[in-house]
C-alpha cells in the first residue's frame, strides 16, 4: 500500500507542468547562471585598462614608472582628486610641484594615492600604483647607498619568499562553495512546491478529508508523501549537479582546473551522491512540517522560504576556513555540515569520521521531523482546513 500511494503521488507531481517547471528547469537555469558567474569571477581579463590622473608636472615621471604596465593609462588633470570623485579615472597621484627636484636633492618628498577601495577597479589601480612606487623607492635607495659607498645588503638583512600551496588560482575554493550551494538550493527549490501541494494543497482543495476516509493509516500516508518529497529533491539535486558538472567540464576554464581527483574520483562521486540523498531526506522532513502547519499553499511557502534561505549562510561561514581547519561543530550543525563535507570531498579529502557525523546528524533529525509530523498528522486540527 505504501508503494502504491508513493507511486501515485509521484506521478501526480510530475503531471503538473507548473511543478515540473519549478522543480526541474528553474533550478537548472539558476544554477547554470551561478556556475558561469563564479567562473567569471576567477577570470582575469588582461585587456582591461585603468586610468590614473596626475598633475602636468608629474606626467613624464608617471609615464616612466608605468611603462611596464600596459593596462595603466596616465591622464593629466588640473585636480586629480576631483577626477576620481567624478568617476573619470580610477585613481589619482598627487605630488608637490618640486617632487622630482626634491628626490634629486635628497629632500624627503610626499606623494598621495587617491582612490576608492570599495570599487574593484579603483582598488586594483591603487595597488598597481602602490607597487610601482614601492619599486621606484627601492631603486632610489639603492642608488643613494651606492653613491655613499655602502653595500645594499647591509640594509636588507633577509629576503621574503612567499609560496602558495594551492596552484589553481582559488578554483578549488570557489568550487567547494559552489557545489554545496547549488545542491542545497536545487533540492530546496525542487522539493518545495511538491511539499506545499501534498499537504497544504490537499487541505486547500478540500481533498484531504476524502483521502483520510480511505482504508489507509495516516502513518502510511505521511511516509508516502514524505518519500515523494524526498524523491523529487534527490532527482532535482542530482539532475542539477549533472548539468552543472557538464558545464564546468565544457563551458568553464577556471573551475575545471579544480576537478582532478585521480583514482579517488569514483569514490568521491559515490560519497557525494550519498550525502545528497541523505540531505534530501532531511530537507523533506523540514518541508513536510511546514506544509502540515500551513493551511494553504501560500502559507506553507511562507513557512518554508526562511528555512530554504538558511542554505545561503554557510557560504559566509566557511568561505574563509581551510579544509584542515574544519572542526566538530562544522559537521554536527545541519545544513552547515553539508557545505563542510562537500568542501572536504571537493579538495579530495575523505574523512569517514566526518562523514559518519554528518550523515548521522541528518538522519537523526530526519527521524525527529517524521515523528513530529506523525504527531501532527494524527490530529484533525492540523490535517483539516
Amino acid at each position: 500500500m505504501l508503494l502504491n500511494i508513493y507511486l501515485k503521488e509521484l506521478k501526480d507531481c510530475f503531471r503538473d507542468r507548473r511543478t515540473l517547471l519549478l522543480t526541474v528547469f528553474l533550478p537548472i537555469v539558476m544554477m547554470t547562471g551561478l556556475t558561469l558567474f563564479y567562473d567569471s569571477m576567477l577570470s582575469t581579463d588582461g585587456d582591461d585598462t585603468y586610468k590614473v590622473a596626475v598633475q602636468e608636472s608629474f606626467r613624464s615621471e608617471a609615464e616612466q614608472l608605468f611603462a611596464v604596465s600596459p593596462n595603466i593609462v596616465i591622464e593629466t588633470a588640473e585636480n586629480p582628486e576631483q577626477a576620481v570623485i567624478d568617476g573619470d579615472v580610477q585613481t589619482a597621484i598627487v605630488t608637490a610641484p618640486s617632487f622630482s627636484e626634491d628626490i634629486q636633492n635628497g629632500v624627503p618628498a610626499a606623494i598621495s594615492i587617491i582612490g576608492n577601495s570599495f570599487s574593484e577597479n579603483s582598488s586594483f589601480a591603487m595597488n598597481a600604483v602602490s607597487t610601482a612606487l614601492t619599486a621606484f623607492e627601492s631603486e632610489i635607495i639603492s642608488e643613494r647607498l651606492q653613491s655613499a659607498g655602502i653595500d645594499g645588503s647591509t640594509v636588507q638583512p633577509f629576503s621574503i619568499e612567499q609560496k602558495e600551496i594551492s596552484s589553481d588560482g582559488g578554483a578549488t575554493m570557489m568550487l567547494s562553495l559552489l557545489i554545496p550551494l547549488i545542491l542545497s538550493l536545487a533540492i530546496g527549490i525542487g522539493a518545495g512546491p511538491a511539499a506545499s501541494d501534498l499537504f497544504a494543497g490537499e487541505k486547500e482543495r478540500k481533498t484531504m478529508e476524502a483521502l483520510l476516509m480511505t482504508p489507509v493509516s495516516r502513518t502510511t500516508l505521511l511516509l508516502a508523501k514524505w518519500l515523494v518529497i524526498s524523491t523529487i529533491g534527490v532527482i532535482t539535486g542530482l539532475v542539477t549537479l549533472l548539468v552543472v558538472s557538464l558545464e564546468i567540464a565544457f563551458l568553464t576554464e577556471n573551475l575545471q582546473k579544480a576537478v582532478n581527483f585521480g583514482d579517488q574520483l569514483p569514490l568521491i562521486i559515490g560519497l557525494a551522491l550519498l550525502v545528497a540523498t541523505i540531505y534530501s531526506l532531511f530537507n523533506a522532513g523540514i518541508l513536510m512540517l511546514t506544509s502540515i502547519l500551513g493551511k494553504t499553499i501560500k502559507e506553507s511557502q511562507s513557512y518554508s522560504t526562511p528555512i530554504m534561505m538558511l542554505s545561503v549562510f554557510p557560504v559566509m561561514i566557511i568561505s574563509g576556513i581551510g579544509v584542515n581547519e574544519l572542526s566538530f561543530q562544522h559537521f554536527a550543525i545541519p545544513i552547515l555540515n553539508l557545505f563542510s563535507i562537500l568542501k572536504e570531498l571537493t579538495a579530495g579529502v575523505i574523512d569517514y569520521e566526518h562523514l559518519a557525523l554528518m550523515l548521522g546528524t541528518n538522519l537523526l533529525l530526519m527521524v525527529v521531523f517524521i515523528v513530529i509530523g506523525r504527531v501532527l498528522f494524527l490530529k484533525d486540527k492540523w490535517v483539516m482546513n
